[in-house]
């Protein structure tokens, strides 16, 4: 690397923030027999277990009004992705001088394996887990991290040369990146999210762009030719920021894709070799509901092409694949309605996209922390789409505003939002848990908010005192 730091032995490094990423960092790098300091910028009274966590790894925390103790020790800092580049701390280091890098930048630089980078408002993590699916079944060892749920920083240890890592990444990851060059990029869609975090949606646009910042001729980009932001980065329109070779997926556009759906058959058109379309499978054929997730498995099967695997078998490959937890997941059927698990669902478009999954009467159940993001399409989707709405968090409001006509109801918790939901819902009709906003005004995770939902819908099955 140009800059010399590969994070080894004898240098000083601070982690900022103590969340899982940054104590996975600590973890991976306690091995490389580097000094580590830690800091945090939460009430010390709320970071005693992370603390002993770094501690174990012989991380010695110093909290930030210390910094300037060890500041002049420091080689460089690695940002958690949590913590903003504007942060106090982090301007802390720049005015000193020490390079801040972001964890992905760490996990690229002490890799060994080539990397296939996963980027997009929603679909990230099923494109991810899909494409590792892919790889797997074609023979490849894989290993998959990153914003999906387990640090990819832990996932590039003991990765070899001839293995891969499959990656999603966040545009707060790809903020802080310097070298970081992934071998296959996918690009899926840019739509309102973080608008809390950035300016406009042009700026947050740029951040997810990153992925593909550092690529040459040898590596491949994969993005959605339906996304008219991403469509600008095609080669027809001489924008230069691109210059990995291309492969473009979409719906509406085959004439310019290298796959595309013809006659509800997934087609490819190969870039070298024989250039006669080749079918993959029907679009029936994928084990995921929606149209987004046509798209996402084109881009999942693009990628794996990129990668080497054969064509004739990535057919059999998609087929086997087991959709994930908490997106679009069916829990239960209880008197004729099916309760389907979206938690995963964190922004407007995921909603509208879930909503447009189902040809049935549906209750909706959403709300949380609202990431200044605007209701207004989601609430012209659910008048469209939904028959009634139970709204819950602290955006509560403001969704029932932006969805106006239909009828409304704010529930107080996950229990009462599903009993109410029960009682609005018909038989052969669908309760749509898809929030389209944050979990943490009244859960720890996405995760445990569609665990809770799945118990209450358990609780509607069990006779009451049971």
């Amino acid at each position: 690397m140009s800059d010399g730091f590969q994070f080894g032995a004898g240098e000083t490094i601070l982690i900022i923030g103590l969340g899982r990423s940054g104590l996975a960092s600590i973890e991976v790098l306690a091995e490389h027999r580097v000094t580590l300091y830690a800091t945090d910028e939460k009430p010390i009274a709320e970071l005693t277990e992370p603390i002993n966590a770094a501690s174990a790894f012989g991380a010695r925390f110093v909290a930030p009004a210390d910094l300037g103790t060890i500041v002049d020790r420091l080689n460089c800092a690695v940002l958690s992705p949590g913590v903003p580049p504007t942060s106090p701390v982090v301007r802390r280091m720049h005015e000193a001088n020490v390079p801040v890098f972001g964890e992905i930048e760490l996990a690229y630089r002490l890799c060994e394996a080539p990397i296939v980078a996963v980027t997009g408002t929603k679909g990230k993590s099923t494109t991810t887990a899909l494409i590792g699916h892919l790889l797997r079944s074609c023979g490849a060892t894989v290993h998959v991290g990153g914003n999906i749920g387990n640090p990819l920083i832990k996932e590039v240890r003991g990765a070899g040369e001839h293995d891969w890592i499959v990656a999603e990444v966040s545009s707060f990851q790809l903020e802080t990146i310097r070298a970081f060059k992934p071998r296959v990029a996918v690009l899926l869609n840019i739509a309102p999210d973080h608008l809390d975090r950035y300016h406009s949606m042009d700026e947050y646009a740029e951040a997810k762009f990153r992925i593909c910042a550092n690529q040459s001729m040898s590596d491949w980009f994969v993005g959605n030719l339906d996304d008219p932001r991403i469509r600008a980065l095609h080669w027809h329109h001489g924008d230069a920021r691109v210059q990995a070779r291309q492969l473009w997926f979409t719906l509406e556009r085959p004439d310019q894709a290298t796959m595309y759906l013809r006659d509800g058959v997934i087609t490819y058109a190969p870039v070298s070799g024989d250039p006669r379309p080749i079918p993959i499978m029907r679009r029936e054929e994928i084990p995921l509901a929606g149209e987004h997730n046509v798209q996402n498995a084109m881009a999942a099967l693009l990628a794996a092409l990129a990668v080497g695997c054969k064509a004739e078998s990535l057919r059999d490959a998609m087929r086997s694949f087991q959709p994930m937890a908490h997106r679009l997941h069916i829990v239960a059927e209880v008197d004729g309605v099916r309760y389907i698990d979206d938690s995963k669902s964190t922004n407007p478009g995921s909603v509208i996209a879930a909503l447009r999954t189902y040809d049935a009467p549906i209750v909706l159940i959403a709300g949380g922390r609202s990431k200044g993001t605007d209701f207004s399409g989601m609430g012209a989707e659910i008048r469209r789409r939904a028959s009634a709405l139970v709204a819950i968090g602290e955006s509560a409001p403001e969704i029932a505003r932006a969805a106006r006509g239909v009828r409304s109801i704010v529930a107080d918790s996950m229990d009462d939002a599903v009993r109410r939901a029960s009682d609005l819902a018909v038989p052969g009709g669908i309760v749509l848990l898809s929030p389209g906003c944050a979990s943490f005004d009244m859960f720890a995770s996405a995760e445990e908010r569609g665990d809770r939902f799945a118990a209450a819908v358990q609780a509607l099955r069990e006779p009451a005192g049971a």
